[in-house]
């Protein structure tokens, strides 16, 4: 990702309607500091583009603090006229040969419980991602944090 990407990323998160505000708000906190502090490790950005070069998806991941090999996807968004047109899994399968090739052993994804984010569940399923745990009211009454994993081979 690259400074002329931020605002693209940014629209696209917002146009997904999948984010709170506050979510918004801390993800473009994230970009701002991958763009502006280089030299950090913990936060890593990469965008997919479509055939003619158009950014249309991002993904945000990175090491675990104080895990040795374990890595977590942080947030990921496709623009929702891209979606299912496999930048997605792109962007997964991209982040699984990083972490692979980094001698990573897992990837953590942490999800909502919302009805709203189905769709989302059965991607992270259908990519093999199996669930391992489920802290009912999480976020707020009613909204369970869901993890989900992936080991790496």
């Amino acid at each position: 990702m690259t400074r002329e990407d931020r605002r693209t990323v940014l629209d696209i998160i917002q146009a997904t309607e999948m984010f709170t505000p506050d979510e918004i708000t801390v993800a473009a906190e994230l970009i701002d500091l991958y763009l502006d502090q280089p030299q950090q490790r913990d936060y890593r950005l990469v965008v997919a583009e479509n055939e003619a070069g158009r950014v249309v998806g991002y993904l945000s991941y990175g090491p675990t603090p104080l895990t040795e090999g374990t890595y977590d996807l942080y947030w990921m968004a496709v623009a929702s006229g891209e979606q299912g047109r496999g930048h997605g899994r792109e962007l997964v399968n991209w982040l699984e040969e990083e972490v692979r090739v980094a001698g990573g052993r897992m990837i953590l994804i942490e999800t909502s419980s919302q009805p709203k984010y189905e769709k989302t569940r059965r991607f992270y399923t259908g990519l093999n991602y199996k669930e391992v745990s489920r802290i009912p009211d999480f976020y707020r009454r009613g909204d369970d944090r869901i993890t989900y994993v992936k080991y790496l081979n």
